[in-house]
C-alpha cells in the first residue's frame, strides 16, 4: 500500500517564510478543468512568537524542500493562471556604478604664456606610453577616462614616427622641426618638434642583465594583472640572447626570489618560473624593490645594461608605502647605474600616480599593459627601445622671439615641467630615451602682429631688445641637453626654427607631424580643455584619416576607432557607469 507523505510540517514552514509577502502569486488550474470553489475563510491564526536566532536557517534548508516539491508538479506549460489574477510588479534592479580607487597625477593643462613676461619653456622629455594603453582600455569598456588619466605627451609618444635620425651613435638623437596652422584655433600655428633616437641593431646592443620584480599579492589575482603580465613575460623570454641574465623577484606579503640569475639561453627554466607565479596575500612593494634592487646590484655587470623591470598594479601596502621614502630610496640607488621601468595592470585600484613618481625618479619609463598585443608591444617588439639607454636627463629648452611670437602653450608634458635654471644644472634629473625612441613637443603659438586680440599693449613698456630684432626672421630657437650613459657632464644640441620655414597650410606638412598634431587635440578633447572646444572629435578623426599613411601594426587605425567612440560615447552616453570627469 503506496505510504502518503506528510506535507503539514512543509506548508507551515512556508506560511512563516511568506508571511511579509503583500501579494500573493496567482494559483493555477490544470487547463480545461473549472476553478476549484475557494474553501471557507479560516480563523485567525494566533499571533506568532518573534523567531529565535536559527530560525533563517532553518527556513532556508525548509525552502530547500517546498522548492523540491515545486520541482515536482508538472510542466509549466499544463497550467494556466486563473482570471483576473493580480501578479506583483517586478522590483527593479539598478546595478551601482563600480567605485574606482585609481589614482592618477592631478595637474592642470598649461596655459598660454605671454612671451614678453617669459619668453623661455622648459621640460624634460617624456617617453612613457601608460596613459594611451589606459585611454583604450576605458574607451573599449564604454567609458570616458577620468580627465587626470589623460596626459597628451604620452598619447602622441605611443606611436612609431619616421622622423629624421641620427646617422651615428655619437649623437644619440636628431631634433626635426615644422611649424603648421593650428587646426583648432585660426590664425594661430604650431610648433611640432621631434626628437628621433639612435636605433641600435639587435646585434649590436649590449647584453642585459635583468630583474623581474613581480606583484604576486591577492590583488593581482584577475585575468588582465598576474595571467597577463605572464603571457608578456613569455614572450620577454623569448627574445633575451644567449649572454642576457635574468633574476625573478616577487612580493605579497613577504619578498622571495624565485629565479636566481640565469643564463638567457635557459629560457625553459625562465618560462617554467613564470608559468609557476601565484597570486595572494598582501603587497609589500617598498620591500620588493629593495630586494630587487640587492638583486641587480648583486649580479651588477659594468658592460651590460641594468635594469628592474617592475609589474604590478601599483597599490603598496607592506613596508615602505610613503611615496616620498620610496622615491627617496630610488633616486639614491640610481646612482649605482641601475635603471627602472614600471608596467601596470588592472582597473579600479591602479596606483598611476605612484607609478609616474616611480619611474620618474628611477631613470625609466612606465607602460600600462592592457591586453596581450600591447604586452607583445612592449615586452617583445619594444624590447630595445625599452631596455637600452642612449641618453639620459634629456631636458628641451625653447626661446622664442617676441618679434614673432606674442604668446605660446606647450601642450601637455605638465608633469614635466622645470624650471629655466634647471637646464643647465647638471644636477638635475630629468628623462631618459632609449635606441630608436621619438619624442614628439608641440607648441601653440600665437603671432605678433595678434598680440592686440591677448592684452593690451604696456603703456610703459620697452621696445624689442635689438638682439631679438637682428633675430627677427627667427620664431624660436630650440636647445636640447643629455647626457650619454655613464658620464656626468651634458652635451648640447640646437635647432633654430625659422619663420619662413611654415607651411601655408596643415595639409602641406608631412604625415607624421599632421598625425601627431591629431592625437595631441585627441588628448586635450579628453581632458576638456578649451582651446579645441570647436574642434569636435569628428574633425580629429578626419585629420588623423587623412594623416595615417603607411600603418603596418594598424595603431593608427585602432587610434581612429578609439576617437569614433568617444564621439559615440558622447551622443548615447555611457555603458555601465558614470564617467569621472
Amino acid at each position: 500500500m503506496k505510504k502518503t507523505p506528510v506535507l503539514a510540517p512543509v506548508v507551515a514552514i512556508g506560511a512563516l517564510a511568506l508571511a511579509a509577502c503583500t501579494a500573493q502569486p496567482p494559483r493555477l488550474t490544470p487547463v480545461g478543468e473549472a476553478a476549484p470553489t475557494p474553501a471557507p475563510p479560516a480563523p485567525p491564526a494566533a499571533p506568532v512568537p518573534p523567531a529565535p536566532a536559527d530560525t533563517r536557517s532553518k527556513v532556508v534548508v525548509s525552502g530547500s524542500h517546498i522548492a523540491l516539491q515545486e520541482l515536482q508538479r508538472p510542466a509549466p506549460h499544463a497550467y494556466a493562471p486563473v482570471a483576473n489574477a493580480v501578479r506583483p510588479a517586478p522590483v527593479p534592479q539598478f546595478a551601482p556604478a563600480p567605485q574606482s580607487a585609481d589614482k592618477f597625477p592631478d595637474k592642470e593643462g598649461n596655459k598660454s604664456v605671454l612671451v614678453s613676461e617669459q619668453p623661455v619653456s622648459t621640460f624634460s622629455v617624456d617617453v612613457d606610453t601608460a596613459s594611451y594603453a589606459f585611454v583604450r582600455r576605458m574607451l573599449s569598456d564604454g567609458r570616458m577616462p577620468p580627465l587626470q588619466a589623460v596626459r597628451v605627451e604620452e598619447m602622441v609618444n605611443y606611436f612609431p614616427y619616421k622622423y629624421t635620425a641620427p646617422s651615428q651613435p655619437s649623437q644619440p638623437f636628431a631634433v626635426t622641426t615644422e611649424v603648421m596652422p593650428s587646426p583648432w584655433q585660426q590664425g594661430n600655428q604650431l610648433v611640432h618638434i621631434a626628437l628621433k633616437g639612435y636605433d641600435i641593431k639587435a646585434t649590436q646592443r649590449p647584453r642585459a642583465n635583468v630583474v623581474l620584480l613581480v606583484d604576486v599579492s591577492g590583488s593581482m589575482g584577475p585575468r588582465d594583472r598576474l595571467p597577463l603580465l605572464q603571457q608578456g613575460f613569455r614572450l620577454f623570454a623569448e627574445q633575451l640572447r644567449d649572454d642576457d641574465v635574468v633574476s625573478i623577484v616577487t612580493y605579497a606579503n613577504g619578498t622571495a626570489v624565485a629565479l636566481e640569475p640565469t643564463s638567457g639561453k635557459d629560457k625553459n627554466k625562465i618560462i617554467d618560473v613564470i608559468n609557476n607565479l601565484r597570486a595572494s596575500g598582501g603587497t609589500a612593494g617598498g620591500d620588493g624593490l629593495q630586494r630587487a634592487y640587492a638583486q641587480a646590484e648583486r649580479n651588477f655587470d659594468p658592460k651590460a645594461v641594468n635594469r628592474i623591470i617592475l609589474a604590478t598594479d601599483g597599490d603598496f601596502n607592506i613596508g615602505i608605502t610613503d611615496p616620498k621614502q620610496l622615491e627617496k630610496f630610488i633616486v639614491d640607488k640610481r646612482k649605482s647605474g641601475i635603471y627602472l621601468s614600471v608596467f601596470g595592470v588592472g582597473l579600479g585600484n591602479l596606483n598611476d600616480a605612484l607609478i609616474q613618481r616611480l619611474t620618474q625618479s628611477g631613470n625609466g619609463n612606465a607602460a600600462y599593459i592592457d591586453n596581450l598585443l600591447e604586452a607583445r608591444k612592449a615586452l617583445q617588439q619594444e624590447l630595445g627601445s625599452t631596455m637600452f639607454p642612449i641618453a639620459n636627463d634629456v631636458k628641451v629648452q625653447v626661446e622664442f622671439n617676441p618679434a614673432q611670437v606674442a604668446a605660446y602653450r606647450l601642450v601637455g608634458y605638465e608633469t614635466r615641467m622645470l624650471a629655466r635654471q634647471d637646464f643647465k644644472d647638471d644636477k638635475v634629473d630629468a628623462g631618459d630615451m632609449g635606441a630608436g625612441h621619438t619624442v614628439t613637443a608641440i607648441y601653440e603659438i600665437t603671432p605678433a602682429a595678434n598680440a592686440g586680440k591677448l592684452v593690451d599693449p604696456l603703456r610703459y613698456g620697452k621696445p624689442a631688445k635689438q638682439k631679438a630684432a637682428a633675430k627677427g626672421d627667427e620664431l624660436c630657437f630650440v636647445k636640447v641637453r643629455y647626457k650619454l650613459p655613464g658620464q656626468p657632464a651634458s652635451k648640447q644640441l640646437e635647432h633654430a626654427v625659422r619663420a619662413d620655414a611654415a607651411r601655408a597650410s596643415l595639409d602641406a606638412a608631412p604625415d607624421d607631424q599632421r598625425f601627431a598634431v591629431a592625437v595631441a587635440a585627441f588628448g586635450q578633447r579628453l581632458r576638456g580643455e578649451q582651446q579645441v572646444a570647436d574642434f569636435s572629435y569628428g574633425d580629429i578623426a578626419k585629420l588623423a584619416e587623412g594623416a595615417r599613411g603607411a600603418d603596418p601594426d594598424g595603431y593608427r587605425a585602432e587610434f581612429v576607432k578609439m576617437v569614433r567612440m568617444a564621439e559615440s560615447l558622447g551622443q548615447v552616453g555611457q555603458a555601465g557607469s558614470v564617467s569621472q570627469r
